[in-house]
């Protein structure tokens, strides 16, 4: 039936279109109408058309089991792997030992290399006293140490061991400042200090 009115086609088009503009209240509704149709499309689309079954391509030589298909509402088998775990032996613990002597030696030279600081000496003088005694990773962090900044001037007695394993050993040597506390490990190396801090 065609339409009928004294604008004509064009005219009632322009209605219908113009309509949500006409005032707030009417694009407000426009829109909320807009946004139920459009979930509701969302929700009953994929119902009617039905979605394809998921086949996930595996690449050739992967060891997974096979994706089953699940009933609606319930979550799919996650794939699981033959690989090895990163870790493929369990943690060692440490054992302990009795304190090893050249751990005791190097922790000795080095606390006296520590307190060794006369007036005058700059970092990479004292920093190449300790390098012979400390492993390579903690001499980054020695080198951030001002020796100006250092309390104690000479060690005033014999290391005491806290704890001693077979590839680390925690001791405190008294000065006459702090007591330190020096922890010396096993390295390719040899025993070397890998960190230290000033008991009380």
């Amino acid at each position: 039936m065609p339409i009928r009115t004294n604008r004509g086609r064009a005219a009632v088009y322009r209605r219908l279109w113009g309509w949500p503009l006409r005032s707030p209240r009417h694009l407000i509704g426009a829109l909320v109408i807009l946004a139920i149709l459009i979930t509701a499309l969302g929700i009953v689309l994929p119902k009617v058309v039905g979605k394809p079954p998921a086949k996930a391509a595996l690449p050739t030589g992967t060891a997974t089991t096979s994706l089953q298909s699940a009933p609606p509402g319930v979550a799919a088998p996650v794939p699981t792997s033959n690989l090895p775990t990163r870790l493929s032996a369990p943690l060692v613990t440490p054992t302990t030992a009795a304190p090893n002597g050249d751990a005791i030696r190097v922790a000795k030279q080095w606390a006296a290399a520590w307190v060794d600081h006369p007036a005058g000496i700059t970092s990479e003088q004292w920093l190449a006293k300790l390098k012979p005694f400390t492993t390579e990773e903690y001499l980054p962090v020695m080198a951030s140490v001002d020796p100006a900044n250092i309390p104690a001037t000479k060690v005033t007695g014999e290391p005491v061991v806290g704890t001693s394993y077979t590839s680390s050993v925690q001791l405190t040597i008294p000065t006459d400042g702090p007591k330190l506390s020096i922890t010396v490990v096993n390295t390719n190396a040899g025993w070397r200090v890998a960190d230290y801090d000033q008991a009380s």
